[in-house]
């Protein structure tokens, strides 16, 4: 039996975000699409034979007690009586506040990981519905497809899309999420649509515009990208990206980069490598 793992967690790009009505728990009702990306942060696990939990990340700004791999590890040793802990080491290189799900995703990878290392045999549905007491975004990257999200974004279809190079631009700015949602001029109405007509052209992104007007940067950093190629914000922000047709291409954009601003060129994934790695 293996008593250590070591994982790459990915992020995200929403390719778009409609809100499409609000519940009466506070929770928006969204359409969505989630793209996997080789961003990664790199998590490894290492059994504890007592039942403490650590973490350790020299480059994270999120304290231990208020971190999503650690709130996983615990929820999941509380709700399976679990004996053993572990040790969790973080390299962080997904940017936080950038809407590119990398806390979702760590969160995702520790559920998958500890599933396999405490022996739980637990099944990706309930693995999934766990991860949704962490948060929406936790649950597709379980999945470990590309999808189209509904309802808070736990209702997933697998989505099959094309090969890309996307550049992703951080302006270097942290967004609240809880900001971007709470604003009065956020479009909550917005007419369902179909994957059909998604794959046709149709969506956006609904926050893009509300968070662009929070945060001056967020647009100038649309207006400069939209020089290359189309220019969307993932999530809440505050990343902008642009699909590319090859790396070379992204690659070029990004030496133009101003130097204020930090730039990834990574490609489009089919498939979460963990959920590869830890899911039969």
């Amino acid at each position: 039996m293996t008593n250590s793992l070591r994982l790459l967690s990915p992020a995200k790009v929403n390719l778009m975000l409609h809100i499409t009505g609000r519940r009466d728990d506070g929770y928006h009702e969204l359409q969505t699409v989630f793209r996997l990306i080789g961003l990664y942060d790199q998590l490894t696990f290492t059994i504890r034979e007592d039942s403490e939990i650590t973490r350790n990340s020299a480059n994270s700004a999120v304290a231990e007690a208020d971190d999503l791999t650690v709130k996983a590890a615990k929820l999941l040793q509380r709700q399976y009586e679990v004996a053993q802990g572990v040790d969790i080491q973080i390299d962080k290189q997904i940017p936080m506040g950038g809407g590119l799900g990398g806390g979702s995703s760590d969160a995702a990878t520790t559920l998958m990981a500890l599933n396999q290392l405490w022996q739980l045999d637990l099944s990706t549905e309930k693995l999934q519905q766990i991860g949704l007491q962490l948060g929406a975004d936790v649950p597709v990257f379980i999945f470990g497809r590309n999808a189209w999200g509904e309802g808070i974004g736990e209702h997933l279809t697998a989505l099959d899309l094309p090969d890309s190079w996307y550049l992703i631009v951080h302006p270097n700015i942290f967004v609240s999420t809880a900001q971007v949602f709470s604003a009065q001029d956020l479009t909550r109405d917005c007419h369902p649509i179909t994957i059909r007509a998604f794959l046709e052209g149709a969506g956006s992104n609904v926050c893009q515009p509300v968070a662009a007007k929070l945060y001056p940067e967020i647009q100038q950093a649309i207006d400069w990208l939209d020089q290359f190629g189309q220019a969307r914000m993932t999530g809440t922000g505050a990343c902008i990206f642009a699909a590319f047709d090859s790396a070379e291409k992204a690659y070029s954009v990004k030496s133009r980069l101003p130097e204020k601003w930090s730039g990834y060129v990574v490609q489009g994934l089919n498939t979460n490598p963990v959920t590869d790695a830890c899911i039969d």
